[in-house]
């Protein structure tokens, strides 16, 4: 949903209750920020972190630093089948398309979600179990979803996702940062 000039995401996550994400740095974040009162609802901005923290309020916090990024034609690495004993299901979450690959033992080995938006599709929550890396799995999420959405791929990135997808083949655009607000000592 559009708040002002930042998109509203209500998570509703363990962690997270709901983001607003905007695409640059104004005045409209800092306006935002101040009524925030509790940790738990973040602010996204594609901007260096030192930006943001410098425009909020007294009491926020920042994330690591992470990284818009597009790919502008077909990813790198081919789609290759998955190894033995793992098996892949995709379906519908809502408006987005999510994808989970589980072990033979039927524990969780990687997922992700993406969603087809103005022109975009937008990848989000790309995970890979550390047990089960370097297999292969997290680039058969990423083909999965491509291939079931339409639009121009976009993420953001953490510093070691960063790494994986330049060399997938995706560019980073901006830097992406988060901050929420500190929590209260008693």
């Amino acid at each position: 949903m559009i708040d002002g000039e930042a998109v509203r995401v209500d998570t509703a996550t363990v962690a997270e209750e709901r983001r607003y994400v905007f695409a640059a740095l104004s005045p409209a974040v800092a306006s935002l920020a101040a009524t925030i009162e509790r940790p738990g609802i973040v602010v996204k901005v594609c901007a260096p972190l030192a930006d943001l923290l410098a425009a909020l309020p007294p009491g926020w916090r920042g994330q690591p630093q992470a990284y818009f990024m597009a790919c502008y034609g077909p990813m790198r690495a081919p789609v290759r089948p998955l190894p033995q004993g793992y098996s892949a299901t995709v379906e519908p979450d809502g408006p987005a398309l999510a994808a989970c690959i589980t072990a033979a033992d039927g524990s969780l080995a990687a997922r992700g979600r993406a969603v087809a938006h103005d022109g975009l599709l937008v990848f989000d929550q790309i995970r890979t179990e550390a047990a089960h890396r370097r297999r292969g799995l997290g680039s058969h999420v990423m083909h999965t979803l491509a291939a079931g959405g339409d639009g121009r791929p976009v993420l953001t990135a953490t510093a070691a996702g960063h790494a994986l997808y330049t060399a997938l083949g995706w560019t980073t655009l901006s830097l992406y940062s988060t901050a929420e607000r500190e929590p209260a000592v008693d």
